[in-house]
């Protein structure tokens, strides 16, 4: 396909005129031509799919590239988020520091003061229990008082006087009672003897108004006896207990 029709009509009369070796010459370089011209084809069909290739390449090369650059920007921005978090966690560590100092101090702090209180309750207890044996020889003392004493038979006086008029106010009212019996004795003996009803009760009412006024003369007189004896005992125990928290100090 390769030779022109001249050479083709040319080639039986050359075959026919000129020598053997001429003809396998001839059919040589229509053979090398066809040789060529196969190969020609076969290189462009490999130079088709090299092309094809390279446009490939080419296609994943820009996909590549693309991805590349998309794997870059997300680097930076994690180098970014990374500095940000270590920045933080610098932050967060200092702080951690702060606090776990303020912690030590708090606890030494903590310590010192339950060391004090320790101490403080220690003399707390030492000293109540000295202000107890003080005050347990203050009462032994102010019971062998004299004043005291005193006071102690005039308050037994006065408790013995309320009985006696708690009894006497009951008497008065029971019917049965004695005053009341006497009051009726008296009654029958003023009826029985009027002759002397008058004088007998004229001496009996001042009996009674008498024993009523010494009676209450007396009661008085304990009363202002009890008081006086409470200021003295009152002035005593001011007078010791500031003696007392003089020795204590």
């Amino acid at each position: 396909s390769f030779l022109c029709p001249y050479s083709s009509a040319l080639l039986p009369k050359m075959a026919k005129q000129n020598s053997p070796s001429l003809i396998e010459a001839v059919k040589k370089v229509v053979e090398q031509q066809h040789s060529q011209a196969s190969e020609i084809e076969k290189s462009k069909i490999v130079l088709f799919q090299l092309q094809a290739k390279f446009q490939a390449l080419e296609k994943e090369m820009d996909s590549i590239l693309l991805e590349t650059k998309a794997t870059e920007r997300e680097i930076y921005l994690q180098d970014d988020a990374i500095e940000v978090t270590k920045h933080h966690c610098e932050n967060l560590e200092a702080q951690v520091r702060a606090l776990y100092s303020e912690n030590l101090k708090l606890r030494r702090d903590a310590e010192t003061v339950q060391a004090e209180f320790e101490m403080t309750f220690a003399r707390n207890n030492e000293y109540r229990e000295k202000i107890k044996a003080h005050k347990h020889l203050f009462w032994e003392m102010e019971s062998k008082m004299p004043v005291m004493i005193e006071l102690a038979k005039k308050k037994a006086i006065v408790e013995e006087l309320k009985t006696k008029k708690e009894e006497l106010m009951r008497d008065l009212q029971n019917p049965e009672g004695s005053v009341i019996k006497q009051v009726q004795v008296l009654y029958f003996l003023f009826d029985s003897f009027p002759f002397v009803q008058n004088k007998r009760y004229d001496a009996i009412l001042k009996r009674l108004h008498c024993q009523l006024n010494k009676l209450h003369s007396n009661k008085r007189q304990w009363h202002w006896s009890i008081q006086q004896l409470e200021k003295k005992a009152a002035e005593l125990r001011k007078c010791l207990g500031v003696a007392e928290l003089q020795s204590s100090i």
